[in-house]
């Protein structure tokens, strides 16, 4: 293996940048040509490869979202489209790729390997934690910070109201940014994707703050929830009590996905990007690198894929006792 390219795809996270750094800079230490492709698949069927070397990542390991940019490719997810990426990668004499993203970027990692075996080894970047195979995912605990952040700004003006604020953080299909933000930011409830809360049992916990004199509280909402979003949620327990509860609603949105990273993004994301360049080079292929329980393992893309990451049961216990 001579030539390794890197790209990101799908939504940024905060920590790509520290992961691409790693992954050029490992690559070089091991004497390998590194090059970037931009704007993911997009980038790899136009062409829009270039070759990078240790200065190409300087001072970027602080930075928020991603030098490579990012984008869906619809026309990827063609046969010919696929071959258009192939014949691009031949033309550059590319042996090898390191993909940073999340579930629909290894999904398109796993269809491309099983049709040319390009060799490729994935980074989880998302800020869901959503992925099977790794413990924590690059932009996680960024955008639990940045919620919670919010989540504390808000929680002044709701108690200086006596209001019950309705917050949505990110979470289509994982509440892991809800649960760790909620625990941090001492909601009263939250509602994620993994486990159906009830509206009645929302208005029983609310009644009962009430009943104890608390004056305000925080609902976290994961944008996936069973029962709509926030703003949805909201609307139906209104109708169910009326002025009894002063209601108000904020999303978070895109903001979670923005920032500078952590001090722990910017590791993980480097021992991860490390990781997978060297187990490139090792041999490994159609893997993630991910870290569990602190070791460095690799997890075939399938099952990063279609095993899910269930939350903890002690968490969502946590919420419910701690509300009191």
């Amino acid at each position: 293996m001579k030539k390794v390219a890197i790209f990101t795809s799908g939504g940024d996270a905060p920590g790509m940048n520290a992961c691409i750094r790693a992954v050029v800079r490992g690559g070089i230490y091991h004497g390998l040509d590194m090059y970037g492709i931009v704007r993911g698949y997009s980038g790899m069927i136009s062409g829009d490869i270039k070759k990078m070397d240790s200065r190409s990542v300087s001072n970027i390991v602080q930075r928020g979202g991603t030098v490579l940019k990012s984008a869906r490719s619809m026309e990827f997810m063609t046969p010919e489209g696929r071959k258009k990426a192939y014949d691009t990668l031949m033309s550059h004499g590319i042996d090898g790729l390191i993909a940073i993203g999340g579930n629909g970027t290894f999904t398109g990692a796993e269809v491309f390997f099983n049709e040319y075996q390009i060799p490729t080894v994935g980074c989880p970047g998302t800020i869901d934690n959503d992925l099977y195979g790794t413990d924590y995912t690059i932009g996680f605990d960024t955008a639990v910070n940045t919620s919670l952040e919010a989540i504390d700004k808000i929680r002044d003006t709701a108690d200086s109201h006596d209001r019950v604020f309705f917050i949505e953080v990110m979470g289509r299909d994982s509440g892991y940014i809800a649960i760790q933000s909620g625990i941090g930011g001492g909601a009263e409830i939250v509602m994620v994707p993994e486990t159906h809360t009830p509206l009645k049992k929302v208005i029983s916990t609310l009644k009962d703050g009430w009943k104890r004199s608390k004056s305000s509280s925080i609902v976290v909402v994961a944008e996936g929830d069973e029962e709509g979003h926030a703003p949805e949620i909201a609307e139906k327990i209104k109708k169910q009590v009326g002025d009894k509860l002063d209601i108000r609603v904020t999303t978070l949105g895109h903001i979670q996905r923005g920032g500078g990273p952590t001090a722990y993004d910017r590791i993980l994301a480097s021992r991860l990007g490390l990781g997978a360049i060297e187990g490139l080079i090792n041999g490994e292929k159609n893997v993630m690198a991910g870290i569990v329980n602190n070791n460095l393992v690799y997890t075939p893309f399938i099952d990063t894929i279609q095993r899910p990451k269930p939350i903890h049961e002690d968490l969502l216990r946590m919420v419910h006792i701690l509300s009191i």
